[in-house]
């Protein structure tokens, strides 16, 4: 089983096929190649280092508030 992380896509280099993504606290390094026209701001799911797919902004934050829940062991998505 693969998991995918809800990131936001913060910055996108020149070439258009890879950036940073950040979640939290935490940034990454991203490509793009299997999404279509990403751009800043774009919230995405991130595995192995790659965007896998576009995932609109509610969907991206109830994903974060359930990662919170199951690594912090919240109710409530606060840490």
């Amino acid at each position: 089983m693969c998991i995918g992380v809800p990131m936001q896509i913060v910055e996108i280099y020149e070439d258009g096929i890879s950036g940073v993504v950040e979640a939290g606290n935490t940034k990454k390094h991203c490509f793009f190649m299997v999404i279509e026209n990403p751009k800043v701001g774009d919230y995405v799911l991130v595995h192995a280092g790659t965007a896998i797919a576009k995932i609109d902004e509610q969907e991206a934050k109830e994903n974060i508030k359930l990662i919170d829940q199951c690594l912090l062991g919240t109710t409530d998505g606060s840490k």
